[in-house]
């Protein structure tokens, strides 16, 4: 079977679909979000993350580096990385005992995976919970998703596909059809601002929506909030008018924006790119409830 490249399976999730789930994280994504609180899931390849606080300075990673891309830090400290050098090759993850530095990223078969999702089973079963296709984007390895979604459905496992829905409609409708439920990324209407805050026009991931919708397919509409980017009265007018459009649309995730994802960029060695926002107030999240549910559709709080 298809290998693929993953950098987490998360156990006991519950975020991520109906009840107790097993997460798995691809790795590689086509938008460049901001906010991403899920860095480590950009690059399609292995990344390397430094976590100084966990360094007991033994330097056993320096002498293993073929591209000598390790030293010691200052007054004998932390390891510092030449990011221009270091390839992602991983032999100083290997020699460090006390995980300063893990890589994110391996590549594992779709039978791995299966049978680590399978550990759980009795979870699944009692509250009607699952695996969800995570990441990263799924669809950015289209047959190691279709073929993980088969296996599963195969197995009786309820699935859910988390996706930005930016790729290929046939890549796209192709593991849609498998998966029980799509869980389905809605950032902005506004395309201008979309492409300023994700890289990329929105333009493919909306039509991809409206078609998927036209699948009788069960599709949960998943929107991150930020206090200032999209969490105005005219985008909520927006996002609702939009969706009403849209018959198999009957759920909406409202998604509170955490900085989760800062520590992650500075282990990456890419601070700079992360951009800090604020969420929304209580009573702002509360007002945006409200409106989608008066609008019809079920929400929930947090996926």
């Amino acid at each position: 079977m298809t290998k693929g490249m993953i950098f987490d399976i998360k156990r006991f999730a519950v975020h991520d679909g109906p009840g107790v789930r097993t997460t798995v994280f691809f790795k590689g994504c086509p938008l460049h979000c901001l906010w991403c609180h899920n860095p480590e899931g950009i690059s399609p390849g292995p990344d390397l993350l430094v976590r100084p606080s966990r360094c007991a300075h033994c330097y056993s990673c320096i002498p293993v580096c073929p591209q000598r891309a390790i030293s010691k830090g200052s007054k004998n400290g932390p390891v510092v990385i030449d990011r221009a050098k270091c390839d992602a090759c991983g032999a100083c993850a290997d020699a460090c005992m006390y995980e300063a530095l893990v890589m994110a990223g391996r590549e594992v078969g779709v039978a791995d995976v299966v049978a680590e999702i399978g550990r759980d089973r009795v979870f699944y079963e009692r509250s009607g919970g699952g695996a969800t296709l995570s990441g990263g984007e799924p669809l950015a390895q289209p047959v190691f998703c279709r073929e993980l979604l088969a296996e599963l459905h195969a197995r009786g496992v309820h699935t859910a596909l988390d996706t930005s829905g930016l790729a290929a409609w046939e890549t796209l409708r192709a593991a849609a059809e498998i998966a029980d439920l799509v869980l389905y990324d809605v950032k902005l209407l506004d395309d201008r601002r979309h492409r300023e805050v994700t890289g990329v026009s929105n333009a493919l991931p909306l039509a991809n929506l409206k078609r998927l919708s036209g699948l009788n397919k069960e599709i949960a509409v998943r929107i991150p909030l930020m206090a200032g980017i999209n969490d105005g009265a005219p985008d909520i007018r927006d996002a609702i008018g939009y969706l009403k459009t849209l018959p198999s649309v009957k759920t909406v995730g409202l998604l509170r924006y955490h900085k989760g994802g800062q520590e992650k960029y500075r282990n990456l060695g890419r601070e700079a790119e992360f951009r800090i926002f604020e969420p929304p107030s209580d009573a702002r999240l509360e007002e945006i409830r409200q409106a989608f549910q008066d609008a019809g559709f079920r929400v929930r709080i947090g996926g």
